[in-house]
């Protein structure tokens, strides 16, 4: 398959998902949402009345490697299984948490920062955040980026919104607002939130690879953590290096 038909097909894919209804993070419950087509720029926004632009989208990052990222919440327990096969195969990990995850399980932070990975703002409740109004998402953004400052003593860099694809120009503009100025999406998304086995999962991942490649992957998933270390060797094979997003995306 060419790296142009697999795009096809998976910007058709996470269409599909969407639509059915996307099952949500933290709760194990349906959680629905507008997609975009992943990758594609959302349309442009004007500055806001102070004059702030808005944040940049990204869903691909520079050709120097590939970035698997986790949209963080869940057992905790599986969130330190999956950090112990990250430090056996030498792969950072970005993991974007859920700010009430973050609440709940105060020692997650500390154990992902002190295995040298990076934290990034994901949503404080994780809702379908484009089915609420602005002082919602503004809410949500601002919340879990004071949680992450609670817990990690950073905001992170990075905000990704919650049960969609591709953000909303109202989404760019707060996140921008909150302090974030680019929002980070994916172009490879297995759909490991709908538990597949492990070896679906690694199908489906190595099959989307590609230099610069930015992976969407759940912490809260046994199968996904089993698949992991399978994953990295399939990216090493290929001579693409695991990074952190900050190694792949500019600021």
């Amino acid at each position: 398959m060419t790296r142009r038909t697999f795009l096809a097909a998976a910007s058709s894919l996470a269409l599909t998902a969407c639509t059915a209804g996307r099952r949500g993070v933290a709760t194990g419950t349906s959680t629905t949402g507008t997609a975009g087509t992943p990758g594609s720029p959302p349309p442009a926004s004007p500055p806001g009345p102070a004059g702030l632009r808005p944040a940049r989208f990204v869903a691909r990052g520079s050709p120097n490697g590939v970035a698997f990222t986790f949209h963080g919440s869940g057992d905790p327990a599986l969130l330190h299984a999956l950090l112990g096969a990250a430090a056996r195969a030498g792969a950072p990990i970005t993991v974007f948490a859920v700010g009430s995850w973050l609440d709940q399980y105060p020692d997650v932070a500390r154990a992902i920062l002190a295995g040298g990975h990076e934290l990034a703002n994901h949503t404080y409740t994780h809702p379908a955040l484009g089915t609420v109004g602005r002082a919602a998402v503004a809410g949500e953004i601002t919340r879990c980026r004071d949680a992450l400052t609670r817990h990690a003593g950073s905001p992170g860099a990075w905000f990704r919104p919650s049960g969609i694809d591709v953000p909303t120009p109202l989404m760019l503009d707060e996140a921008a607002r909150a302090g974030y100025a680019t929002v980070v999406g994916y172009d490879v998304d297995p759909r490991d939130y709908e538990d597949p086995p492990s070896a679906a999962v690694l199908e489906r991942v190595t099959g989307g690879l590609h230099p610069g490649a930015i992976v969407s992957l759940h912490t809260g998933h046994t199968n996904t953590v089993d698949a992991f270390e399978a994953m990295v060797g399939a990216a090493r094979h290929r001579n693409l290096t695991p990074r952190l997003v900050r190694d792949l995306v500019a600021p």
